[in-house]
């Protein structure tokens, strides 16, 4: 009896070190990459649970074929992600272009959860108008009129989108055009940090990008849109998970980072895992060896008649 007690505790503690140690996955490995319309869809982001990078986490959607972004301020879809030079590209459907002024504070902007900042911010070339701001507007308070926070980004600025087709409805008013700021003010994202249009009591906004060195002349030719920079700390170890035959992802705390195996999870690469199994199978081996006969020492790969054997000694005891 006291053997039978013995041998249901260690296979009760053997199935938790298992458990534990060697948890299937719950994502397969081969579909953590997938496609949205056009657009791949790969680390470190993407459309399953538990694939990618965790600092990307729930932020893609896939809605009838359009790839769709989502932040704090709102949701946008993807035009582009630029796996080589770490960029996505956004569009907003309210965001104003040279061909229309949207007003009405029905734009998104662009504001980020604070946790995401690490991984995720406008591109220093893209350059945000905001258009329709109250004189208390925050953007401007505390400088003087000729001494506004408004100015170009990478040769983008409200003086040339003034000349845009758009504003010949609304007559603009121009920086330093009397009382009162002006009709536009183009920022960079890193001297606000937000675009809140509320906040910033702004009526809307408009936002285009620079891929220089192919530089257009005129706001027409711009490129309009959010181009947003993304970055991934700690590399290393998806290229090691990669380079393993694993799949990138994190686990269902969303921070920790494992590499997603065939049979596995892993906290480093594949092949750790695997040898993680075979030492924890060599151990048992020994174990049963020892204590009750299972394996035969001289060749610890025969195990299915010893298994049969085990099985008997337990009905008898």
């Amino acid at each position: 009896m006291t053997t039978l007690l013995l041998v249901l505790l260690f296979r009760i503690l053997t199935a938790t070190q298992f458990a534990l140690l060697v948890s299937s996955s719950a994502v397969d490995v081969t579909t953590c990459r997938s496609y949205c319309g056009n657009i791949t869809v790969d680390y470190p982001f993407a459309l399953r649970p538990g694939c990618g990078h965790p600092g990307f986490r729930d932020i893609l959607f896939c809605m009838n074929d359009v790839l769709m972004f989502h932040i704090t301020s709102g949701s946008y879809r993807v035009l582009d992600i630029d796996y080589a030079y770490q960029a996505l590209t956004l569009d907003d459907p309210h965001m104003s272009n040279c061909d229309a002024i949207v007003l009405g504070g029905r734009g998104n902007g662009f504001e980020i959860e604070h946790w995401r900042a690490p991984y995720l911010n406008p591109a220093a070339d893209n350059v945000f108008m905001l258009l329709g701001c109250s004189a208390e507007s925050p953007l401007f308070q505390g400088f003087p009129n000729k001494h506004l926070p408004c100015r170009n980004v990478s040769g983008m600025g409200c003086e040339d989108y003034y000349g845009c087709s758009a504003w010949g409805v609304f007559g603009p008013k121009k920086l330093g055009a009397g009382a009162g700021p002006p009709e536009c003010c183009a920022v960079a994202f890193e001297a606000i940090k937000a675009i809140n249009l509320t906040k910033l009591e702004c009526e809307g906004y408009s936002s285009a990008y620079s891929l220089a060195p192919l530089r257009e002349e005129g706001p027409g030719g711009w490129s309009y849109g959010i181009r947003v920079r993304y970055s991934v700390q700690g590399s290393d170890f998806c290229r090691a998970c990669q380079a393993t035959g694993g799949a990138c992802g994190y686990g269902t705390d969303g921070v920790r980072e494992l590499c997603l195996c065939r049979n596995s999870n892993s906290t480093s690469n594949c092949d750790s895992g695997e040898l993680i199994i075979k030492q924890i199978g060599a151990v048992l081996r020994q174990h049963f060896s020892r204590n009750f006969g299972l394996y035969d020492n001289d060749n610890m790969e025969d195990t299915a008649p010893n298994l049969r054997e085990w099985r008997l000694k337990i009905r008898s005891c």
